[in-house]
């Protein structure tokens, strides 16, 4: 039983998240030869104040 997780920034529309589903899971499936329903994805969005890149919170990099 695969799992898939994604973490990405917020602000993906709920269309976006089930197209992604949808094609990873597509993918895996094929891939692994696999059903469909065996694959889990595990989509996290993330807040601008959650990650950080070179030492700075990306909501401080949005402000500079």
């Amino acid at each position: 039983m695969p799992f898939v997780h994604i973490e990405w920034m917020e602000g993906r529309s709920l269309e976006q998240k089930r197209e992604l589903t949808k094609r990873i899971s597509d993918a895996v499936a094929e891939i692994a030869g696999i059903p469909q329903d065996r694959v889990h994805v595990f989509i996290k969005d993330m807040k601008a104040d959650e990650y950080g890149v070179g030492g700075e919170l990306l909501i401080d990099k949005k402000r500079s």
